[in-house]
């Protein structure tokens, strides 16, 4: 058994397909109005829509969900590279944390997700 696809559920698939696609710079494996699948590596991350009359109110800026049990986690070949990339493109990131050799760090989406950047 293996992963094959995360789901991420999203109030706005355009916004979340920008930032995963244009920020992060996944490809798009196939999409269609309120889901997208995105490649990520050897499995896929889909953002699905969710119903109008469910969804969240999302600010802006994002402010971190603290409601979310999962977290997205990115390898990367250099966390702090990577990590100063995206502020730039004005990312909200944490400070990075190395532990027995391994480098993260934190970042939020533009609907306030916490995904993580990682060399494990």
């Amino acid at each position: 058994m293996h992963l094959a696809q995360a789901i991420l559920f999203v109030v706005d698939v355009p916004r979340m397909q920008a930032f995963y696609e244009g920020v992060l710079g996944l490809a798009v494996a196939a999409a269609e109005p309120g889901f997208v699948q995105l490649s990520a590596g050897q499995a896929l991350l889909a953002l699905h829509a969710i119903p109008p009359e469910y969804a969240p109110e999302v600010s802006s800026p994002p402010v971190e969900r603290e409601d979310q049990a999962i977290k997205l986690a990115f390898h990367v070949d250099d966390v702090d590279a990577e990590r100063a990339r995206l502020v730039e493109h004005g990312v909200t990131m944490r400070d990075v944390k190395r532990w027995s050799g391994i480098a993260f760090c934190d970042g939020i989406d533009p609907e306030g997700n916490v995904f993580q950047l990682t060399t494990r």
